[in-house]
């Protein structure tokens, strides 16, 4: 008497391995339904289980950010796997540019709704997972940024480890995106402006500026202007516009801004490594 394999089934055996729905149905009618044998019958049929790797670190891989045809959309999405070595490898790198182009003419704005697009007959997630099978190493769409704006750059640095998209108010040309863009990947600013910065992060370095003044002995009534101070160097190290600009330090990336146009302002950015 045959065992009645529903598709519950084959979903569960499907979420614990990763592997395709019928090689999952199969495997389950071959097993009688046992779950344990079936992942065992995936294996001996050359099945590599993303399962089975799923307590591997996947710090390596290729981070693409790529803009629409308009320069009105961008996006950043990073495909990780466990090796440098598969990194490197063309036809893995093009599946991230694929991924990349099918985001941007989806126009999908999270990593969940990317990996449920359709592709090839299957979702981007099933051939995520197939990759795994292939290569043998985890793999996974780990990451995934968008920015909206009038004019969106993007810029890719050392050799797709990171990507950066901004978001500008108006057109500016390759030299002057790219410019900012590098001073994002180089100087890691965590908001545009201090007025962007949220309260909780502000609360916290303020929290934390004071408690060191009152460590140093200084007296309780002068903490709260020394904190102020070090709250006031946190804004210009932590933020874009006051951050000084990497290619002249004497002044900002604000003032750098308006030297290109007075109007031009970064409306967004988004910041993508690996690891």
């Amino acid at each position: 008497m045959s065992v009645q394999i529903t598709a519950a089934d084959v979903n569960k055996l499907r979420q614990q391995t990763g592997a395709g729905m019928m090689d999952c149905r199969k495997a389950l009618v071959e097993s009688d339904g046992d779950l344990e044998k079936a992942i065992d019958y995936l294996r001996k049929k050359g099945q590599k289980v993303a399962a089975l790797r799923s307590d591997r670190e996947t710090k390596e891989g290729v981070v693409i950010a790529k803009v629409t045809a308009d320069a009105k959309t961008g996006v950043i999405l990073c495909l990780s796997c466990e090796t440098d070595f598969v990194a490197k490898n063309e036809e893995f790198v093009k599946f991230g540019q694929t991924l990349t182009d099918l985001a941007l003419s989806s126009g999908v704005s999270s990593l969940d709704e990317l990996n449920a697009l359709p592709l090839e007959g299957a979702t981007v997630a099933d051939k995520v997972n197939e990759q795994v099978a292939k290569i043998g190493e985890k793999v996974n769409l780990s990451k995934f940024e968008k920015v909206d704006a009038a004019f969106v750059t993007a810029y890719i640095h050392g050799n797709y480890r990171m990507g950066v998209l901004v978001g500008f108010s108006n057109p500016v040309d390759q030299e002057v995106g790219k410019d900012v863009a590098m001073q994002i990947a180089a100087m890691n600013p965590i908001a545009i402006d201090a007025e962007s910065v949220p309260a909780d992060v502000v609360a916290r370095e303020k929290e934390i500026a004071v408690d060191q003044v009152k460590a140093e002995g200084k007296p309780a009534e002068m903490a709260e202007k020394i904190a102020a101070g070090k709250i006031a160097k946190f804004f210009k190290e932590s933020t874009l516009l006051q951050q000084a600009f990497v290619k002249d330090g004497n002044k900002t990336v604000g003032d750098h801004l308006k030297s290109v146009s007075a109007d031009l302002k970064v409306t967004a950015f988004k910041r993508v490594a690996l690891g």
